[in-house]
Order: structure tokens, then C-alpha cells, then sequence
């Protein structure tokens, strides 16, 4: 997995607490981050229908939805893709003691294990939404923690 699926999340949840749109340049200050890095997480929520950019002197980015209908799954395909954390090479059919094409209808031991966490780590992770995130950064951080950043995005530097 990818740095950007910790950035995008973590916008998503700063997203949460925002008054209105929020420009990328002070998502990227907020978590000290490349502005031109996080733009393209940015663009990869936007082109998910994730978040929305809004034109204009007051513009930036807003959630689409409900951060509960968003889901940390549906963040983590926006930016690295939906496919397959593990892709079978089938290294059992390469050298010396390869096993013949022929032999390997089903997929061996490796790739099944593969598949059984895959699917439960997409189940984990379709399970949590955005808003869970936020609810647990309130438990983490006190009830004031999304306020302040909240307070930060509309007054310091703007």
C-alpha cells in the first residue's frame, strides 16, 4: 500500500471538521507534506467521486457524502487502484524443479493464503468508515481535537 492511502486518509478525516472547502495547499501545510504529493491524492478522491474541488477564491476540496458512507477501502482503491495486494507470478512452474503448466489448475497454498487475508483485510477495511476514523481521532486526541483543526484551516495563514 502506498504513503498517498495514509495522506488521503487523513485529509478525508480533516475534510470531516471543515466549515467549507478546503484548498490542498493547507491540507499539505496541516500535515507538513509536498503540496504537488498530495494534489495527486487529491485528484485520485476526486476522480473516485470521493471529494469534489470547488473553483474560486474561497475554493478547495469537500467530501461528496456523509464521511459514513465513505469507506477506508473506498480511499484505499481511489488512490492505489482496486486490484490485488499480492499477484501470483506462478514461481512453482520456474527452475530446476518446476511443476508443469499442466499440474497447476488451482492455485497453491501461497496463493490461497494470499487471497483468504486479502479478503479479509477488504472486509476489515470496508467495515470502517471516514467517520469512524474521525470518532476515534475525538477518542484519541479529546472532543476539541477536529474543532482546532477545524479553527487552524480558517484562520492561520489564510
Amino acid at each position: 500500500m502506498s504513503g498517498g492511502v495514509e495522506w488521503a486518509l487523513h485529509c478525508c478525516v480533516v475534510l470531516t471538521a471543515a466549515e467549507g472547502p478546503t484548498p490542498a495547499a493547507r491540507l499539505a501545510e496541516l500535515h507538513d507534506v509536498s503540496p504537488s504529493y498530495l494534489a495527486k491524492q487529491l485528484q485520485a478522491l476526486s476522480r473516485a467521486g470521493l471529494v469534489q474541488s470547488v473553483q474560486g477564491k474561497a475554493g478547495g476540496y469537500v467530501l461528496t457524502r456523509s464521511p459514513a458512507l465513505i469507506t477506508v477501502l473506498d480511499v484505499v482503491e481511489a488512490v492505489d487502484g482496486p486490484g490485488s495486494a499480492f499477484v501470483c507470478t506462478e514461481i512453482r512452474q520456474r527452475g530446476p524443479m518446476a511443476t508443469p503448466p499442466e499440474a497447476c489448475a488451482a492455485p497453491c497454498a501461497i496463493s490461497r493464503a494470499m487471497g483468504r487475508a486479502e479478503t479479509a483485510w477488504r472486509e476489515t477495511l470496508r467495515s470502517i468508515t471516514v467517520a469512524d476514523l474521525a470518532t476515534d481521532v475525538t477518542s484519541d486526541y479529546g472532543p476539541g481535537a477536529l474543532g482546532r483543526i477545524s479553527t487552524w484551516l480558517n484562520t492561520a495563514g489564510a
